[in-house]
C-alpha cells in the first residue's frame, strides 16, 4: 500500500508509520502530481488549499485522502465520492486559535483597538478611547455553531454575551438555517463560522446586512464567498452597519486595489487565525497518525467527511 506525504511532516511521522507501507514524500506540487497517481493514500496538503484539490484529482487508486483543511470547497467531493474515497479534513485542528481570533475581532471592534494602533503609529496621544462598547450585555449570533462555533460561544459568554447559535438541527436551543434572518436586528455581533458548501455561498447579502443593527458589527472567520462583497463595501460606505472584522474575503489573497480594503470600518486579517498558533502541523500528524491506524485496522476514523453535505 502506497502513502504520499508531505515531506515537512516526515519527522513528525516517520517514526510512527507502519513497516510495510510504501511512502513517498513530496517536497512540490510537481512531485506530488506524480506519485499520486498510483497511492493508496495521500495527504497533499500545500500553502495554497486550491492545489491540494487539484492534485487530489489525480489520485485515481485513491482510497483514504487526510486534509489538514477544515473548509473543503478546494477539492472534487462529487468526484472524490464517485471513486468511493474516504475523505477526512482537519476539524478541530485550528479551532482553538480560529475561536480566539473571533474573540479578538469582537474585541477589537467593541474598543476600535485599530483606530487605537493608528494613533499610535501616528505617536498621537488621546485622551478620548475610540470605542466605547462594553462586551457585556451584548448579544451575538453564530451561524455555524460546531467545533470553532461553540469555542467562540464559551469564550464570549465568559464576557458576559448572550450568544445564539445556528446549526442544522437546531439542537440545544439553537437556530435552524430558515429562522435566523428574521431575527438579525436582535444581535450586536454576527459572527460566521459555518463550513463552505453550495448552500452558504453568499448566503450573507444586501437583505441581511440591512437586517443588522446599524451599531452591529459583522465577523467573518469562515470562508470569503459566504457574504456579497459588493453588497458589504455599500453597506460600509452607506454605514449601514459599524463595521466588518474580515478574516476572510475573496479572491484571497485580495487584490492590493480592490475596494474592500479602503471600505470604511473594515478590519482585515489576511486569513491568518488558522496560522496564529505553533501547534498546528503537531496536530495534523497526531490525527494523520491516529487515523492510519483505523484505517489499517479497518476501525473507524475521526473527522469523516459527509460529501454530501460537504463537511
Amino acid at each position: 500500500m502506497k502513502a504520499v506525504l508531505p515531506a515537512l511532516a516526515r519527522p513528525l511521522l516517520e517514526p510512527h508509520l507502519p513497516a510495510g507501507l510504501d511512502v513517498a514524500w513530496f517536497t512540490s506540487r510537481e512531485d506530488a502530481e506524480q506519485m499520486v497517481l498510483d497511492a493508496d493514500i495521500a495527504w497533499v496538503d500545500m500553502q495554497r488549499s486550491g492545489h491540494s484539490g487539484e492534485v487530489a484529482a489525480l489520485g485515481t487508486r485513491l482510497k483514504w485522502l487526510s486534509t489538514i483543511f477544515a473548509g473543503l470547497d478546494a477539492f472534487p467531493l462529487d468526484l472524490l465520492k464517485e471513486r468511493g474515497v474516504i475523505v477526512t479534513n482537519g476539524t478541530g485542528i485550528n479551532a482553538i486559535a480560529v475561536a480566539e481570533y473571533a474573540v479578538m475581532g469582537v474585541l477589537a471592534a467593541a474598543k476600535r483597538f485599530d483606530e487605537v494602533v493608528r494613533l499610535a503609529d501616528r505617536h498621537e496621544w488621546t485622551i478620548a478611547a475610540p470605542g466605547q462598547v462594553e462586551l457585556l450585555d451584548t448579544t451575538a449570533l453564530i451561524i455555524g455553531y460546531g467545533a470553532i462555533g461553540k469555542l467562540i460561544g464559551d469564550r464570549l459568554a465568559a464576557f458576559g454575551v448572550a450568544v445564539t447559535g445556528v446549526t442544522r438541527s437546531g439542537r440545544d436551543g439553537t437556530l435552524t438555517p430558515d429562522a435566523w434572518r428574521a431575527r438579525l436586528e436582535e444581535y450586536d455581533w454576527v459572527i460566521l463560522a459555518a463550513p463552505s458548501t453550495g448552500e452558504t455561498k453568499a448566503m450573507f447579502g444586501a437583505d441581511e446586512l440591512a437586517a443588522m443593527k446599524r451599531s452591529a458589527w459583522l465577523i467573518n472567520i469562515a470562508r470569503g464567498d459566504m457574504v456579497d462583497q459588493d453588497a458589504l463595501i455599500e453597506a460600509l460606505t452607506a454605514r449601514r452597519i459599524a463595521g466588518a472584522f474580515l478574516d476572510t474575503v475573496t479572491p484571497e489573497p485580495l487584490p492590493a486595489d480592490h475596494p474592500l480594503w479602503d471600505a470604511p470600518n473594515a478590519i482585515h486579517t489576511m486569513h491568518l487565525s488558522g496560522r496564529s498558533q505553533t501547534k498546528m502541523f503537531q496536530r495534523a500528524g497526531a490525527l494523520f497518525l491516529k487515523n492510519l491506524d483505523a484505517f489499517m485496522a479497518g476501525r473507524p476514523m475521526e473527522n469523516v467527511v459527509d460529501l454530501d453535505a460537504g463537511y
